[in-house]
């Protein structure tokens, strides 16, 4: 005889395997709070931009550095900043990196010039590159293997509206003028956020044990980061205030700074990037996709806000509105093509790009024709077409780069994809600001945004002939 009482127990211990406890949701949520506070934050000065200089001075170099200061800290640190995690703990680094973001976040708010606000968006920077690595691998280490599909897929949802809020929100805020301090409280409510996660993270993250053995190449990221710094230092300073001794010389000091740093990896015990993943075709491939897509995108997103603000006089709440279009496609794209990776593998690549250029020449021919008199309402159908393609995109050049990764390399290719991303979008916001500004100048600002279109669009051409080369299948699909 079947003891069905007993089945029923058993099933009933296999459903509760995957139940969350009241300490796994708030360890989730600690870790979704970091994961929301960097991306509002990279996204929240596309809005401001204009605002803030107003306030404070600064002009277009400080326009340019705002975009790309924050996203080159955290690019040139994420990778050594996993590692400071296993080697002195990820419960301590989460902790350093939330009490330095939170005070990087009043820095800011609390800016009286350009330099300050500058300061304080590199300092942002850099800690979220302590804090944004640990929080995947807290919930690795904390969470059953039954547990950890329900706790990843809170991420897509909060993500997706956190993409959507932070713009709006900045917005709104800056509109409302609360207080008088106009711009100012979009980073200064980050500190109520760090506060509130930091005491959270200090009472209930675990514990972990700190891996002395692990190495961290130093010198590697110096060079990394001096080659960043130098190069787009040069490119702002001298679109911004002609091209004299300064900024020549930090492009040549950035071009040499690349060259150690490719040196620097070839001989290096630990090397930031595994010279093993550059030999491999489909990896390097994804890694210079993703280079040109990401700094693309990044760019244009940042200059379409401009162009509402500074072109039509869009206030800067109708400017967030008038860009949210882009991330519900994003949102909508992801949720609709992460099950499709299976199936279609690098075409979902090439769909996203087709839908991307797609988008971006639509909203080419918009203001071709109707130029400054062109609204929100008539820019939402293409921008929201390329929201879709960014959604298929993102969904995808990650996963599928890594295919053809041997196992044991899969988390450096991640850490090495991850800080191209960032440092793709700082390059991406000093590139595409020049451009913008220089052709401004000269053409007025119709021609300035179609240019920028046209260079965006090239680059998604030139993405397009690296997709044959991808592995053909994600990790997971083989």
């Amino acid at each position: 005889m079947i003891n069905t009482k007993k089945n029923i127990s058993i099933d009933n211990k296999a459903k509760d395997s995957s139940r969350l406890t009241l300490r796994l949701r708030i360890i989730l949520a600690i870790v979704l709070i970091a994961n929301t506070l960097d991306l509002m934050d990279s996204t929240i000065t596309n809005i401001a931009a204009p605002s803030i200089v107003n306030d404070i001075g600064g002009g277009q170099w400080l326009i340019k550095w705002l975009g790309a200061s924050y996203a080159l800290a955290i690019g040139v640190l994420l990778v050594i900043g996993g590692r400071l995690g296993d080697k002195y703990g990820k419960r301590r680094m989460y902790l350093t990196g939330i009490a330095g973001f939170t005070i990087a976040s009043a820095i800011c708010g609390l800016s009286v010039n350009p330099t300050m606000i500058i300061a304080g968006r590199l300092i942002q920077g850099s800690f979220g590159a302590l804090l944004i690595p640990q929080g995947v691998s807290i919930l690795m280490a904390t969470f059953s293997r039954e547990q950890l599909p329900k706790a990843f897929s809170s991420f897509g949802p909060i993500m997706g509206l956190a993409s959507i809020s932070g713009p709006i929100a900045a917005g709104l805020i800056i509109d409302a003028n609360i207080g008088g301090l106009h711009w100012r409280p979009m980073f200064l409510i980050n500190i109520s956020f760090g506060i509130v996660g930091f005491i959270a993270a200090f009472k209930v993250l675990p514990h972990d044990k700190a891996n002395s053995n692990e190495k961290l190449d130093v010198t590697g990221s110096i060079l990394l980061g001096l080659m960043m710094f130098g190069l787009i230092l040069g490119l702002i300073q001298g679109s911004t205030n002609g091209w004299t001794t300064l900024p020549i010389i930090s492009i040549i000091g950035g071009a040499i700074m690349f060259i150690a740093f490719g040196f620097r990896q070839k001989y290096a015990a630990n090397p930031l990037i595994k010279l093993t993943l550059l030999s491999n075709k489909g990896f390097t491939s994804g890694l210079l996709m993703e280079l040109g897509f990401f700094a693309a995108l990044n760019g244009f997103v940042y200059v379409i806000s401009l162009f509402f603000q500074l072109m039509l006089h869009f206030t800067p709440s109708k400017a967030s509105l008038g860009m949210a279009p882009t991330a519900i496609g994003i949102i909508i794209s992801s949720l609709i093509c992460k099950p499709l990776l299976s199936t279609l593998g690098r075409k979902l690549v090439a769909l996203g790009l087709l839908t991307t250029l797609v988008g971006t020449l639509g909203l080419f021919a918009i203001i071709s024709i109707k130029g400054a008199a062109v609204s929100a309402l008539m820019s939402a159908p293409a921008i929201f077409i390329l929201g879709l393609g960014m959604g298929a995109c993102i969904s995808s050049i990650y996963d599928i780069a890594i295919g053809d990764v041997a196992q044991e390399e899969t988390g450096s290719a991640s850490g090495s994809l991850s800080a191209i991303q960032q440092l793709a979008a700082a390059i991406g916001s000093a590139v595409i600001t020049t451009i913008f500004f220089n052709v401004l100048e000269k053409a007025g600002g119709v021609s300035a945004m179609t240019t920028c279109i046209l260079v965006v669009a090239g680059i998604i051409v030139l993405c397009f002939g690296l997709v044959g080369l991808l592995p053909q299948k994600s990790p997971a699909e083989k």
